[in-house]
């Protein structure tokens, strides 16, 4: 891992400067937990925000990265901050969004709070771009696992503006990461946990469908960079296939690395040089980094 000195500054804002829309007022019930085995957990998320990492010289490259946690917590450290100040080594600006997790009590349609936080963040990093030395059309969005199904969510529905309905500001972003990403909701490939979580124990085939990114996969994707291990059990390497051919069949650019070994969110295979030197290829071949970098 980079080190954390390469940031120049890091700090948290709030994502909706109002109301968060679909919310139902309630106690702030947020928790964050250590876990000595997977990471820092938080949970219990009913307001959510945006902590930014500002590297010395910024490239105009920015990523907003979507932990993972299966819609029912988030890894905010490894799948997070640890990420961010990776990032920043290379120049490239670093948001960490910390969306809501679906919960009655919260909010009034439980599958649209985290879409609705992705687009808010892709829209406030958009339309401050020049505060945070961004270039407004190299902004990408990053996910791991469950994150990842949200980062494909915002690259495939930003047609629907689940906020801001009759803004100009575009929510699509320019590129995706997703990192052993959850995309099918069938019952076949997809993540049921997940699923679950996000829309409920017995959500209808419109729904299950509407949510299997593959499916909505069209000309206007932003390309995107995958890699999965084969040997994950616990989302199947079929979800990013999956997404990578339906890239293929729609004419959209799109890496796809699968490693032989390796368990789910890489814990110990490949390391974490190994994936992100991959990305960082990629990233250079779609001229997202400096030529220094």
């Amino acid at each position: 891992m980079f080190p954390s000195a390469c940031s120049v500054a890091q700090r948290y804002m709030r994502l909706y400067p109002g109301p968060i829309p679909n919310a139902i007022e309630a106690p702030d019930r947020e928790t964050l937990a250590a876990n000595a085995t997977v990471d820092s957990l938080t949970s219990h998320v009913s307001i959510p925000g945006l902590t930014v990492f500002l590297p010395k010289q910024p490239n105009g490259t920015a990523v907003i990265i979507c932990p993972g946690g299966g819609y029912g917590t988030l890894l905010t450290k490894r799948e997070g901050s640890d990420v961010a100040r990776a990032f920043n080594q290379l120049g490239i600006t670093a948001f960490v969004l910390k969306y809501r997790l679906p919960d009655a009590r919260i909010m009034k349609q439980t599958a649209l709070g985290p879409i609705q936080d992705a687009q808010q963040a892709i829209k406030t990093v958009r339309e401050r771009a020049r505060e945070f030395g961004i270039t407004p059309d190299r902004i990408g969005i990053m996910g791991f696992s469950a994150g990842g199904h949200l980062a494909s969510t915002a690259g495939t529905h930003f047609k629907n503006r689940y906020i801001d309905e009759h803004g100009k500001t575009s929510l699509r972003p320019d590129f995706m990461i997703l990192i052993n990403p959850v995309i099918s909701f069938n019952d076949t490939t997809g993540h049921i946990g997940s699923r679950d979580n996000l829309l409920g124990k017995n959500p209808s085939p419109e729904m299950i469908r509407s949510f299997s990114t593959e499916l909505q996969v069209t000309q206007a994707t932003p390309p995107a960079f995958l890699n999965h291990s084969g040997a994950d059990v616990v989302v199947p390497v079929a979800n990013s296939i999956s997404f990578y051919n339906a890239l293929q069949k729609n004419g959209v650019c799109g890496a796809l690395h699968i490693y032989s070994k390796g368990e789910h969110g890489f814990l110990t295979y490949p390391p974490f040089r190994v994936w992100f030197d991959d990305l960082i290829e990629w990233m250079r071949s779609e001229n997202l980094l400096s030529s220094r970098n």
